[in-house]
């Protein structure tokens, strides 16, 4: 793996495609240093190609983790005003990140902010990073212009979502009830859940395997431990279970 810290490490990657540009003027306008955070060296190095060439973006990269311990220190070492965090990172998550970066978030002269990049788009991970601190909660279906105009709108202090995640936020932050436990669903990792979410919307291994970034053999190793620990025999049954208690 990558040292954690390096930058722009992407020779080649700009003669694939034209980096994306900021919507809202022009790179030479304004500037924007960003540490990626993703357990997925090829997820970051593909970020790192479409936003990362500062000269047509505005967007620096100066650092990059692929856990939650890399991320604490990179974070702390290079002070970005913006950090791309993942919802799922070995160590403990992205809600970790965030709570051992809570002094650099409230730091009046130099906030850091985060954003987070998830291929998850569960109420519950949506709901957790923003109590944690986090700015905004994008997918990883998110075009490089775009994302690279949320990383300007979460610098200058703004709320980003994809469609449709707002409302989560919204929802949560309006009702004073507690959600329930689910001791079931309890007993699942977040990659589980992840991979719970996409057998239950149909999804086949190699598809599911290609989304998270995985390879074919996780996922079934992912699959089994599911069943297993639900006690449920097949995907048929996994996917009522799902259905029933609204993950799909």
């Amino acid at each position: 793996m990558s040292d954690p810290t390096e930058g722009n490490g992407t020779a080649g990657a700009d003669e694939a495609a034209e980096p994306a540009r900021p919507a809202g003027g022009t790179a030479g306008e304004r500037r924007v240093r960003v540490v990626l955070v993703d357990d997925h060296r090829m997820f970051r190095t593909g970020v790192q190609a479409e936003i990362g060439q500062t000269a047509q973006t505005g967007v620096e990269v100066v650092g990059e983790a692929a856990d939650v311990d890399q991320a604490v220190t990179v974070i702390t070492a290079t002070r970005p005003e913006v950090v791309l965090l993942d919802v799922h990172l070995p160590g403990g998550g992205g809600v970790e990140v965030l709570r051992r970066c809570a002094p650099l978030m409230s730091d009046a002269e130099r906030p850091v902010r985060f954003l987070a990049l998830s291929v998850s788009d569960a109420a519950e991970d949506v709901i957790g990073v923003i109590r944690g601190g986090a700015r905004g909660y994008v997918t990883k279906t998110i075009t490089g212009t775009d994302l690279v105009d949320s990383v300007f709108r979460v610098q200058e202090g703004d709320a980003v979502f994809s469609p449709r995640l707002a409302g989560f936020v919204l929802d949560a932050f309006a009702s004073t009830d507690a959600p329930p436990v689910d001791e079931d669903l309890d007993r699942l990792t977040q990659r589980e859940r992840e991979v719970l979410r996409l057998i239950a919307r149909g999804y086949a291994y190699k598809e599911i395997a290609k989304q998270l970034y995985i390879s074919v053999k996780t996922v079934e190793s992912h699959v089994s431990a599911v069943l297993r620990k639900l006690q449920l025999s097949n995907r048929h049954e996994l996917t009522r279970w799902a259905t029933a208690r609204r993950l799909v």
